[in-house]
């Protein structure tokens, strides 16, 4: 019998990291009926991507108002997805990674007695306020979720020093990766043949560098962005790398870049990039300067070095194989970890190589099976 799994996400990571799986669930109608719900919490950037998988959302809750609190957003996701719930009944409530809305949909399934897959399940930094809130979601999702989908068998072993049944842990590899190996082989074959480069693209200079910059943390808002905005600016100055920015719509984001950087040589802002573009962009830098959890995952699949704009990581693998290296918010630390790959030929090469710890592009058919085993297991009782 086939089992109803209802999606429900808000952002563009855990769009881009569950459109393959529902996706794929779908080429499989004999297993299962799925149901997608999005509360659109990034909404530009979420229908981007719905836009690129050609995905439609069965609910589409458009929640999010201009400048709302934690507090807000929080009550009324939580409030909005239990009509949902009660229409659709649904066997599985799988949800992604940290956010708002990962942390709501789990507990409105728990309240419901409703089944939680959790994708990309175990990843810790140990401090609740780092990344916040983000590293109090995932932790809460972990206590809710009766499946926990491990990227790797670092984040499994996290589960299981937290207690978490070994049963109900499956390393499957991170489905982002099924993402982003899927467009960087279209791009590199050409299969995406409406895809055409951005105007931005006639600004780009090819005898320079490409820095490619992605930050939007919540925990450096403030001092932090001004930090940040202060190392790209001294980079600039360089007469051999130009910088391009996608800059995150968040007024928190938006105040200080344009601030600092929209007058600055050598210094690109741009609008935030459809998946496709950017994974172009991606693919075509030289070295990415981010606080993405999504951008450290996706980068060592395209042999690219990445500064962490961040103190600590959940994800340190690629730390540890030496592709990743964490800078924070830190001037004369970003400066010198950028200066340094750019200078040094041999410290760049250790850095720009392609491997990939997070998986490799099977995921989706792993979160599958296990769930599929999962049920057939209470089957039997």
């Amino acid at each position: 019998m086939r089992k109803k799994v209802l999606f429900l996400f808000g952002t563009r990571p855990e769009a881009i990291k569950l459109c393959p799986v529902l996706l794929h669930m779908r080429t499989r109608p004999c297993d299962f009926d799925v149901r997608v719900g999005v509360t659109a919490q990034h909404r530009e950037m979420l229908d981007q991507i719905l836009a690129t998988f050609e995905v439609t959302p069965d609910y589409d809750l458009n929640l999010m108002l201009p400048g709302q609190s934690l507090f807000q957003s929080t009550t009324r996701i939580l409030a909005a997805l239990e009509p949902v719930l009660a229409a659709e009944t649904p066997d599985l409530v799988l949800v992604q990674g940290d956010t708002t809305t990962t942390l709501c949909g789990a507990l409105a399934a728990f309240y419901k007695k409703v089944p939680v897959g959790h994708v990309e399940a175990g990843l810790r930094t140990g401090d609740l306020l780092q990344p916040f809130p983000e590293e109090m979601n995932r932790v809460v999702t972990t206590r809710l979720a009766a499946l926990h989908f491990a990227a790797t068998e670092g984040a499994a072993q996290n589960l299981r020093a937290e207690g978490v049944d070994s049963g109900r842990i499956f390393v499957t590899g991170n489905s982002g990766i099924d993402a982003v190996l899927s467009v960087r082989d279209g791009l590199q074959q050409g299969r995406w043949s409406n895809y055409r480069r951005g105007p931005f693209w006639s600004r780009i200079d090819d005898s320079k560098k490409l820095i490619v910059v992605t930050a939007h943390r919540r925990e450096s808002f403030g001092e932090g962005f001004e930090r940040i905005c202060a190392a790209l600016a001294q980079l600039a100055e360089r007469d051999d790398v130009q910088v391009v920015y996608p800059v995150h719509p968040n007024p928190n984001v938006q105040d200080p870049v344009n601030r600092h950087l929209a007058a600055k040589r050598n210094i690109l802002l741009i609008e935030p990039q459809e998946y496709v573009p950017f994974v172009d962009l991606l693919r075509s830098a030289y070295l990415l300067i981010t606080d993405s959890g999504g951008v450290q995952e996706e980068a060592p699949s395209l042999g690219k070095p990445v500064l962490v704009l961040r103190e600590k990581t959940e994800r340190p693998e690629a730390v540890d194989a030496g592709t990743v290296r964490l800078v924070g918010t830190n001037v004369p630390r970003i400066v010198e970890e950028a200066n340094r790959l750019l200078d040094c030929p041999e410290a760049y090469q250790e850095m720009a190589r392609i491997h990939n710890p997070y998986g490799d592009g099977h995921a989706s058919q792993r979160i599958s099976e296990s769930i599929l085993s999962f049920f057939a297991e209470r089957s039997r009782g």
